[in-house]
């Protein structure tokens, strides 16, 4: 029984390939556009996808182009081809505005550039272009079911451009040694990173190491520029504590305040 089980399900994947096989060699559309639906509604995207490519010019201006490019662009979509899926998705948008699949097609249009967004260590045109693409969404369709998705995602994708440039400031403090041009490049950068980002989750940390760059470039200036960056030194530790008294870094903030302290003393004394 087992065996005549197995041969007939053999025989239905045989003769569906068979088909298949047959629809894709055929000169009818109409065969083609059958067996593709066919095989999308059955989950085989390669397959559906395959066989849409062939008769997609052929459709352009009849009735069941609608169907057949939504299916087109989900084929990719669901084949993780995301650059293609969001490319043949907005074409899809361009063309059939009044659709009742257009706003489900912009959503995810816009979610397959999010898709394409790489890790924050590496450059992150990608990621902007996601950006964009989301936020035009949110803004074509406010009331839309997919906007709170769509929200979550362009949070994940601020965060991760957050942390990247905030990574790049805190390599300018890492690599600066006892070169008063890289100390200031880490002030800079932090400065601009509290400027452009001033709800981030890193403040605490980006204003820790703003001081510690500052602190270290007046400690070892030369004696003309002492008294100034310990002065900017000073009010940055000022700022920090003000707003961050019992943070984690207090100990090591309050010794380079200490140290700034008995500078400045000491510099006062010689002048």
């Amino acid at each position: 029984m087992k065996k005549l089980v197995y041969l007939l399900a053999m025989l239905l994947v045989f003769n569906s390939c068979s088909e298949y096989q047959k629809a894709l060699k055929s000169e009818d559309i109409k065969t083609k556009f059958d067996m593709g639906t066919q095989m999308y509604e059955a989950g085989k995207w390669n397959k559906a996808n395959r066989i849409f490519r062939q008769i997609v010019p052929n459709y352009r201006g009849k009735p069941q182009a609608e169907k057949l490019m939504y299916m087109y662009a989900m084929s990719f979509y669901e084949m993780k081809s995301y650059i293609e899926a969001g490319y043949q998705m907005g074409l899809f948008e361009q063309s059939y505005p009044k659709s009742e699949k257009v706003e489900e097609i912009a959503f995810l249009a816009a979610k397959s550039y999010y898709m394409v967004s790489p890790v924050y260590s590496k450059e992150q045109a990608e990621t902007i272009e996601a950006l964009e693409k989301l936020q035009l969404f949110v803004n074509k369709y406010p009331d839309s079911e997919y906007l709170p998705k769509a929200n979550e995602l362009i949070k994940e994708l601020d965060y991760k451009l957050e942390k990247k440039a905030f990574e790049i400031a805190k390599q300018y403090n890492s690599i600066a040694y006892f070169e008063s041009s890289d100390y200031e490049a880490a002030i800079k950068a932090f400065d601009n990173f509290l400027a452009d980002y001033p709800g981030t989750s890193f403040k605490e940390q980006a204003m820790f190491y703003r001081l510690d760059s500052a602190y270290r470039l007046g400690i070892n200036s030369v004696a003309a520029k002492k008294e100034e960056r310990l002065n900017i030194a000073m009010n940055y530790y000022k700022s920090f504590s003000k707003f961050y008294p019992n943070s984690e870094f207090k100990e090591e903030v309050d010794k380079m305040n200490e140290e700034m302290s008995a500078a400045m003393q000491e510099f006062n004394t010689k002048s």
